[in-house]
């Protein structure tokens, strides 16, 4: 089983910035896809970024532009790099560990963009 610890999120004003970060629990070369994902209240889960291990990445169209997926191998995390928020961004948002035999989620880390 891979564990997924996210951190990171808080309380930001529009145009702030934030960073979250996951840290797995394995080597991030054997997850094949490793990604980002959030839910806002009343809304589904839906997916921010996604990168691969041989390092593929895509974006959903409201955050390009503004979001970049990264990772580092040595410290088996994955980060998300938050620019110009909005309101809309705000949400829970999870880290995700997919592969054809498992899929995992972090327990999520609430983001709020707020003046």
């Amino acid at each position: 089983q891979v564990h997924l610890v996210e951190s990171g999120g808080g309380l930001v004003q529009p145009g702030g910035s934030l960073r979250l970060s996951c840290a797995t629990s394995e080597s991030i070369y054997s997850i094949p896809t490793m990604g980002w994902y959030r839910q806002a209240p009343g809304k589904q889960r839906e997916s921010v970024a996604v990168i691969s291990n041989i390092g593929r990445i895509s974006y959903a169209d409201f955050v390009k532009g503004r979001f970049t997926i990264s990772r580092d191998n040595a410290k088996n995390t994955v980060y998300l790099q938050m620019n110009s928020l909005k309101p809309e961004d705000t949400a829970v948002y999870y880290c995700n560990a997919r592969a054809r035999t498992y899929n995992y989620w972090g327990q999520g880390t609430q983001v709020t963009v707020s003046s």
